[in-house]
């Protein structure tokens, strides 16, 4: 991505009255490889899709 696309995220991203850096910090990582391309969550992403720990839709049955 470029520079300018980046600024404008970040301008965006942190722009509510109580954001901080953190919540403009990347989440993901993307890759393309013979074609496909590979959306990945990072391992230091402060959120993460699907229930969270104590929830209880995340307990096994």
């Amino acid at each position: 991505m470029s520079d300018d696309f980046d600024d404008k995220r970040r301008d965006q991203l942190t722009s509510a009255p109580d954001a901080t850096e953190g919540d403009a910090a990347p989440r993901i990582d993307v890759s393309e490889h013979d074609g496909i391309t590979r959306i990945d969550v990072r391992d230091d992403a402060a959120v993460r899709p699907g229930p969270g720990p104590g929830d209880p839709a995340a307990e096994p049955d």
